[in-house]
């Protein structure tokens, strides 16, 4: 399958609502391969539909491999723990920069996998904090929006400097 190209910060596409997957077939089923190829690429343990510039709402996690490749469709945040967890986070559109991001540090999501199937799963510790990242994504919100702005400013500058 193809390497798709990636969609840099600050691509404005990063900030938009992705919209539900309405149809199960083939095709959806080469466009996760092909997300998981770029993310393997990039490298990165996750990628969402709007990370190579389709606007739907797919997500693809690969944390190890003892985990195996994870595709949610439709993944949508249905409860959280009371207690956060911090971890240091980063994006395939964003390459080369990393900072600690305070999330739920336990989640329960309702999703369907690619034949439309629905599922819930309650997660915790990493797999927690990579379905807040990339339903976040899907919902527009780019991961440095969950800075405090003069980290979010100090961020973008490393970045910046980095792509010269």
């Amino acid at each position: 399958m193809p390497v798709r190209t990636l969609v840099k910060y600050p691509d404005q596409r990063l900030r938009e609502f992705a919209q539900p997957v309405t149809l199960f077939d083939d095709a959806l089923r080469a466009l996760t391969n092909d997300l998981l190829d770029t993310m393997r690429a990039a490298p990165g343990i996750g990628i969402t539909a709007p990370h190579i510039g389709i606007l739907k709402r797919i997500v693809v996690l690969e944390l190890s491999a003892e985990h195996g490749v994870k595709i949610y469709i439709n993944p949508e945040i249905i409860w959280t723990s009371d207690d956060l967890i911090r971890h240091t986070e980063g994006s395939v559109s964003m390459l080369g920069v990393v900072e600690d991001i305070e999330r739920h540090a336990r989640i329960r999501i309702r999703y369907q996998d690619v034949l439309g199937n629905e599922h819930s799963e309650e997660s915790d510790g990493l797999l927690a904090v990579c379905h807040q990242h990339e339903i976040d994504q899907l919902d527009g919100i780019f991961w440095i929006q969950r800075l405090s702005r003069l980290k979010r400013d100090r961020l973008i500058k490393r970045y910046e400097k980095s792509q010269r």
